[in-house]
């Protein structure tokens, strides 16, 4: 299955893109291309999610 690049704003949760890594490692995928894209993927999803986290409301 083809990994395409997260557009900001639109990442999956980092949550999911983790269960995916973890059934990839336990399938032996460790290392694989789709391990190294989902790893940057995961990565986009927790920066997203961390900046998401940080905006609060305007007042």
């Amino acid at each position: 299955m083809p990994i395409t690049p997260a557009t900001p704003g639109s990442a999956r949760p980092a949550a999911v893109i983790n269960a995916e890594i973890r059934g990839l490692v336990e399938g032996g995928g460790l290392g694989s291309d789709e391990y190294l894209q989902l790893l940057v993927e995961w990565e986009a999803a927790v920066r997203s999610e961390a900046t998401q986290a940080d905006v609060s409301p305007a007042a």
